[in-house]
């Protein structure tokens, strides 16, 4: 049996029972199942949640897949502290896709009258997000020079029962692509992939060298290739194991106003005159689950991390195969904040793995190097190292009017007096230098009891329960 959403979920009720819940009872599509998320958000669980019973519609809702890089791990084949080797790895060994004649996303095709955004239970997320949002759709288009299918995710906001407002990235392959057709003064066919196996939605957020090769990751990350079919109204070729497929049309000379959504960096940002998408078929399984992303929470920040971090440790080591480790941590969002561990051999090596990232993911704002002793998972040893081998003067860069992030609020256009895509970027070397410099001294070293002591330790040989009254 081909591998989709439904065999990852039979495998996570398996291995990790305790990270899936279920709601019966009838829940309100507007902030009810989002303030459910939330709330077990702040007391710190993150359980994906299947909800049966949503108002107004028949079909269940999945949320919060991704709030949990051990079940990331888990879709890769993998365990949390190989993920991010095995991401990169796995997202070199891509594997072409197969088509196939039939599916089961054919079981219910949609067109014409019959097309209704609103049998889904498609919910409201923030307080002031502009109204209902696909935001587990990565849109599948095609490159018009090339023919690649490129995949991104990008938020899409109900307008009507057949239009969704279509927000892509400026910065993104997406975008580019819509571009192309606009200049051609040619419409774009799409398809929106709602629910599948988690590495289809991962895959779309990785960073790619060119235009398309998303679903090809996709098969990569899963260990087969993702079967796909020909659409029903587009030229496009989809997964076959889908449980949801919107297709449409995008004319890149129209644009409708869309926003504010609540976005990655926790703030309503980036309401404007965008694309739209009109729908012109809907195919699904017969009973299908319906996938949202927790958007604006921890699901939309780890989600988005994962795939990046993955892409970005493989292709900086394609240059530096000197590089460690890579993390995207939460408290920059997943995106904006980059650690980069390496053991650095020569003087300035760090900086070229920092140019590297900054050019693969224009979203990174702060990037801070540390040697290979530093683990970038734990952001007090990063911290540490930041306090203690880094000094402004010389081991600051500051890059002024650099594309970026125009999510964050404080992006910039260049005329510097309005919002834009524009960012400073900061790169902290605090990597020790490998030449002396310390006045002709080494570095000194870092102050441990010997390793091989420490690793001969068993705690619970030598500590017990204290019962002494200090009082007698």
């Amino acid at each position: 049996m081909s591998k989709n959403l439904r065999t990852y979920l039979n495998q996570v009720k398996k291995l990790l029972p305790d990270q899936i819940k279920i709601v019966d009872k009838e829940v309100e599509p507007e902030f009810e199942v989002s303030a459910i998320i939330e709330k077990l958000e702040n007391q710190g669980e993150s359980p994906m949640v299947l909800f049966n019973n949503v108002k107004g519609s028949k079909i269940p809702l999945l949320i919060n897949l991704g709030a949990n890089y051990d079940r990331l791990a888990l879709a890769i084949d993998s365990d949390t502290k190989n993920i991010v080797f095995e991401y990169g790895k796995k997202e070199q060994n891509r594997i072409l896709v197969k088509e196939v004649s039939t599916g089961p996303v054919k079981d219910i095709i949609l067109k014409g009258s019959e097309i209704n955004l609103n049998i889904f239970p498609i919910i409201k997320h923030n307080a002031e997000d502009a109204g209902k949002y696909i935001s587990a759709g990565p849109t599948l288009m095609k490159d018009p020079d090339t023919g690649n299918q490129n995949l991104g995710l990008y938020r899409l906001q109900v307008q009507s029962k057949d239009e969704l407002g279509l927000f892509i990235n400026p910065a993104n392959h997406g975008f580019l692509i819509g571009e192309k057709y606009r200049e051609l003064g040619q419409k774009m066919e799409v398809a929106v992939l709602i629910g599948h196996h988690p590495t289809v939605i991962m895959s779309s957020v990785s960073k790619l060298e060119n235009y398309g090769g998303e679903l090809e990751v996709a098969g990569g990350l899963m260990g087969e290739a993702v079967e796909v079919i020909k659409g029903e109204t587009v030229d496009l070729r989809v997964p076959a194991e889908q449980e949801i497929v919107i297709e449409g049309i995008v004319d890149p000379q129209l644009t409708r106003d869309e926003g504010p959504f609540g976005e990655w960096p926790r703030y309503y940002t980036g309401r404007g005159e965008r694309w739209f998408i009109k729908i012109t078929a809907i195919t699904m399984r017969k009973n299908p689950i319906y996938q949202t992303v927790m958007a604006a929470h921890d699901e939309h920040n780890i989600l988005g991390a994962l795939p990046i971090m993955g892409s970005l440790i493989r292709r900086i080591k394609a240059v530096l195969p000197t590089v460690t480790n890579v993390n995207l941590p939460l408290s920059g969002g997943g995106r904006v904040r980059c650690y980069i561990s390496l053991k650095q051999h020569s003087d300035g090596e760090a900086k070229q793995a920092a140019f590297i990232a900054l050019a693969v993911v224009p979203n990174i704002k702060h990037l801070i190097l540390v040697d290979d002793d530093i683990d970038v998972f734990n952001e007090k040893q990063v911290l540490w190292a930041l306090s203690t081998r880094f000094d402004a003067r010389e081991d600051l860069i500051m890059m002024k009017n650099c594309i970026g992030s125009h999510l964050i609020p404080t992006a910039f256009d260049i005329t510097k007096q309005k919002h834009g895509n524009m960012e400073t970027k900061l790169i902290f070397d605090a990597t020790r230098n490998v030449t002396p410099h310390l006045n002709g001294k080494p570095f000194p070293k870092m102050a441990r009891v010997p390793v091989e002591i420490v690793n001969k330790i068993v705690p619970e040989e030598y500590l017990k329960e204290c019962t002494k009254n200090f009082e007698e």
